[in-house]
This record gives structure tokens, sequence and C-alpha cells, in this order.
């Protein structure tokens, strides 16, 4: 066993990872090359499409676009929770998917991008193992309808039963993968460079602490990233930035062994493994 799978196995979980020095590809893996579900992990991606189609000229990150209350995707924050009809411009709304995963917010994203378009984007940039099969509306649709019931459950019986659940027929990809494109927008490859910058502050201002960021309290380092969560499901990726201008990113997915809503332990092994990483990387 290596160190990796025994700090996810204490944790009750099972997991992958990938870490990667961007400017020097060393790396630490542990099955990096696994299919995984992605959860809401998607939205950098979908990020990336929405500036690279601000780079053409297809659309303008300032459209004002509203959303109406009867047209909320369900979610626990932003948009989604608030109860009146929203106007804001398409930056300030992926600024919301991402900051706090906003599903109503990646959703208004997505009906004016479109997800062919980001599939398109992900297989030109060779990242051929992730694949974005539905918005977050219709994600959530699948798993009322097959666990039969609205609120979700914590009976093993039904979460097995999701479709959410199962890399080959939900939002997917690799840690390898998420790495490179993280990669790709630090090295401002993804996009113009001023897009790359706009999408490094966007995903620099996520308000969750307790995942890959608790694995760095350190006020000198520089954490960002963006969480993925569903029933079982913990995921973060994100880059690490050094005073001494190292920079890693990182990808971490996790599947609990229990069903409980809450997990703390799954939450904290994402820091704790990706510091055990790139301390290795490190020296």
């Amino acid at each position: 066993m290596t160190a990796i799978e025994g700090l996810f196995r204490t944790a009750g979980v099972t997991g992958s990872l990938h870490v990667v020095d961007i400017d020097t590809g060393a790396e630490v893996a542990h099955d990096a090359d696994e299919s995984v579900v992605v959860a809401s992990v998607f939205k950098v991606a979908l990020l990336v499409e929405l500036f690279r189609q601000a780079d053409r000229g297809v659309l303008d990150p300032a459209e004002r676009v509203t959303v109406m209350a009867d047209r909320h995707t369900a979610g626990p924050t932003g948009v989604s929770v608030m109860a009146d009809d929203v106007t804001m411009s398409l930056r300030d709304l992926a600024y919301l998917m991402i900051a706090v995963s906003d599903n109503t917010a990646a959703d208004a994203v997505i009906d004016r991008v479109g997800l062919p378009a980001v599939n398109t984007m992900l297989a030109a940039f060779g990242l051929d193992r992730t694949w974005i099969e539905h918005d977050c509306r219709e994600l959530f649709s699948s798993m009322v309808e097959d666990a039969g019931q609205e609120e979700m459950s914590t009976d093993p019986a039904l979460i097995s039963r999701l479709r959410a659940l199962d890399p080959a027929r939900t939002n997917r990809s690799t840690p390898r993968d998420m790495t490179r494109l993280l990669g790709m927008i630090w090295r401002d490859e993804a996009a113009s460079p001023g897009s790359c910058a706009s999408m490094r502050r966007l995903l620099g201002l996520q308000v969750w602490p307790h995942r890959l960021a608790a694995g760095f309290p350190y006020d000198d380092v520089a954490v960002s990233g963006k969480t993925g969560t569903l029933p079982t499901i913990r995921n973060e990726i994100g880059v690490v930035e050094y005073p001494d201008g190292g920079r890693y990113a990182v990808a971490v997915f996790t599947r609990s062994y229990g069903t409980a809503q809450n997990q703390p332990r799954a939450d904290a092994v994402i820091g704790t493994a990706a510091r055990a990483a790139v301390e290795r990387l490190r020296g």
C-alpha cells in the first residue's frame, strides 16, 4: 500500500490523485488515469469555454442575463436559493458558479455557452477522458428519478442506483486530465492571457476552506480551487502556489464507504493527501 492509499483508507474513502509541478512536469500519481465522477468540478471546464468564447467575440462577459425565480436549479447557494428574479452579467454568474458552486448560475452559463462547445474544446485540448454529459438540472433530475423520491436518502440501496455516481453515465474525467486543464489556465494556454488571469482570479475566490486549502494553512501559500460534491463523492481540483514561485496543480477525487451526508474525514483527506504529494515534489 502506498502512503497516499493509506491516507485514503484511514479516511474511509477510495481515492485517486494527481499532483504536478506546473513548470517542470514532475508529478505524483495515484490512480491518476481512473475515470471519476467530477460533480461540480465540471464547472472549471465550463469557465474555460466561457472565456474562450469571449476571446473570439462570440459573447460579451458583461452581457446581462435574467434568471427567473421559477427556473432555479436545486442547490444550497447563490441564485439557487434566491426568492426573486435575478439579473446579472455572465461573468458575475461565472463568479457565483466557481466561488460558491451555484448550480443555477452554472446552468445559466451553460444556456449561453452550450455543452457541445465545452466538449469540443476539451477534445481539442486532448482531454479525451473528460466528457460533460449534462447540466446541473439534468443531473439532479436523474437522481430524483433513480431514487424515486425528491429528498436524497442515505440508504445504500438507493444511492447505488444513481446514474450520477457512475462515471460511465455522468460528467466524468480523470485526475490527470484535470491537472492538465489547470496547468493550461496557469500557463496562459487555455485562453488569452487576460482571460486566463480572470479565471485564476475566480478560482482564487472559492470560499470553501475545508478540503484542499485545509492542507496548506499558511498565510504565504495561495490555494485556488473548485470543489465537487454528490452523495459519497467529495472532490477538489486546484492550484497551490508557494512564495518561492513553486506552483502545483492538484486533483483529488474521493468516494466514501459510508453514505452519511456529512463526511468530514473525506473532506480533510483531500488536503492531507495533496499536501503529502506536494511536499514529495518539493523534496
